[in-house]
């Protein structure tokens, strides 16, 4: 846990110190249920099966737990909004459970930079995920920057692989 708690300060104290000539302060996460979109019923979006087990379970079953981007950037697509959602009844539904999300890069740009982009792409999942009505107790963001590449190579097939957050249940 101490570890664990300097990792994280470093991580700020590093990206704090970071300069770059690209835009990482637009806020990529909407509130569309303050426009009247009403409430879960109305969303079209399809329930969730929660595991009658959920406590020992690793999530919601049958939902995936990779969110990909665009390069360079750190907006969650509305075509990941049922994914978020799926995860968010599954959270509220288990408020004892713990999620960990960490973003990721492709291989390009510098360490600082990528680190920091991780970073964004990590909060911006964990507030798509608070905005829905999770816990914000109940997530963590974190960056691996271009460090845990789930695709080798230097192509855009690869790149479009890494460009990700990833969400672990503890």
């Amino acid at each position: 846990m101490f570890k664990r708690t300097i990792y994280s300060l470093a991580i700020v104290a590093l990206i704090a110190g970071c300069s770059s000539g690209t835009k990482l302060n637009d806020t990529p996460v909407v509130d569309r249920g303050a426009a009247g979109q009403g409430g879960g019923a109305a969303s079209g979006v399809a329930p969730v099966t929660i595991d009658p087990n959920a406590q020992n379970a690793q999530g919601p079953v049958g939902v995936a737990r990779i969110i990909y981007f665009d390069f360079d950037s750190y907006t969650v697509k509305p075509e990941f909004q049922q994914l978020i959602d799926g995860h968010a009844r599954f959270l509220k539904a288990n408020p004892n459970r713990r999620v960990s999300i960490e973003g990721h890069t492709d291989e390009r740009g510098g360490r600082e930079y990528n680190l920091a982009l991780g970073q964004k792409r990590s909060e911006a999942v964990r507030r798509a995920l608070v905005l829905v009505g999770v816990s914000d107790a109940q997530i963590e963001a974190v960056s691996f920057g271009k460090e845990k590449p789930a695709a080798q190579g230097s192509g855009e097939d690869a790149w479009a692989q890494n460009r990700r957050a990833e969400i672990t249940y503890r």
